[in-house]
């Protein structure tokens, strides 16, 4: 016989997933931790599999993000269906996307608004590493990702939407303190290097490709938020890589290009379920569209 999910427990499940712990799942839905703790518990016997991890924060075991993965889908094509029943077409409905922080911070929110503001859905963006948004989509936190993933997992498309592509650059200031004598082995192994956070390789590979340099030998700032990262890059704090898509918008005068013949395109993919709702359908065409004139479209020659 087939079993049927009961609401109240994914509701307790998907709680607790999305606040981190029993306790505030329990604040958010006005019940007590153990009350929550025993649906969960409920659910698992259910299914015959543990659903979470009972850390801090709570987490999904892979039975449960498949889990995760299946009710975020339901609950999407829910709303949708309420409110085609309700004639109310443009009922607002929330969606979770997995993005890269260049790329909201640069083409994706010009891109989407119009769309967004026409078919009345309210985003959550989760950001993470290009390299590491499709973890998002795996664990059912997010219902599609911008990713440089090029498989799509099962049930899932990935559709290639370009390039972007990076320029190693650094001040004048900081070009005539560290690379004198241009951008050296040598030099770079003690010239500061700028790296958004400890996911970020763009660096890393660089200086491996063209250096010979392993990751960890060179000194590096990490600062995680584009604004602060561009500047502290035209204020001298290190070198790294910046995105023609923001480059162009930048003070050109105050910048030097370190290895113009050898730019890193990192090229992006549209991951999202093969079922969609007709609303979410019309996010990707969307997406995908303006994406697809905002990126590069043709990679950098290997050189």
């Amino acid at each position: 016989m087939q079993t049927r999910l009961d609401s109240r427990q994914c509701e307790a499940f998907l709680s607790v997933i999305d606040h981190g712990s029993l306790e505030q799942a329990a604040q958010a839905l006005n019940l007590t931790s153990s009350a929550i703790s025993q649906r969960i518990k409920a659910l698992e016997m259910e299914l015959g599999n543990t659903l979470l991890v009972r850390s801090r924060p709570c987490r999904a075991t892979a039975a449960g993000q498949k889990l995760v993965q299946h009710l975020r889908r339901v609950a999407e094509l829910e709303q949708d269906l309420q409110s085609e029943f309700a004639g109310q077409q443009s009922a607002a409905i929330s969606i979770a996307l997995g993005v890269n922080a260049d790329s909201l911070d640069s083409w994706l929110l010009p891109a989407l608004a119009e769309f967004l503001i026409a078919e009345n859905i309210l985003l959550e963006v989760l950001i993470d590493d290009q390299d590491h948004t499709h973890d998002l989509l795996e664990s059912g936190m997010v219902l599609g990702c911008l990713s440089a993933e090029q498989n799509a997992m099962r049930g899932c498309q990935a559709v290639p939407l370009g390039f972007m592509r990076y320029h190693p650059v650094a001040s004048k200031a900081y070009c005539l303190r560290w690379f004198p004598q241009g951008m050296t082995r040598e030099a770079a192994r003690s010239a500061p290097v700028l790296t958004f956070n400890r996911k970020d390789k763009l660096q890393a590979q660089i200086l491996l490709e063209h250096f010979g340099l392993q990751e960890h030998a060179y000194p590096t700032h990490y600062v995680p938020a584009t604004t602060p990262y561009n500047q502290s890059i035209l204020l001298g704090l290190g070198w790294g890589v910046i995105p023609d898509v923001m480059l162009e918008n930048l003070d050109q005068d105050k910048l030097v290009r370190l290895m113009p013949d050898h730019p890193v395109d990192v090229a992006l993919y549209w991951h999202h379920w093969k079922v969609q709702t007709p609303r979410l359908a019309r996010l990707t065409n969307t997406l995908v569209r303006q994406a697809r004139g905002s990126l590069r479209q043709i990679k950098a020659p290997n050189e």
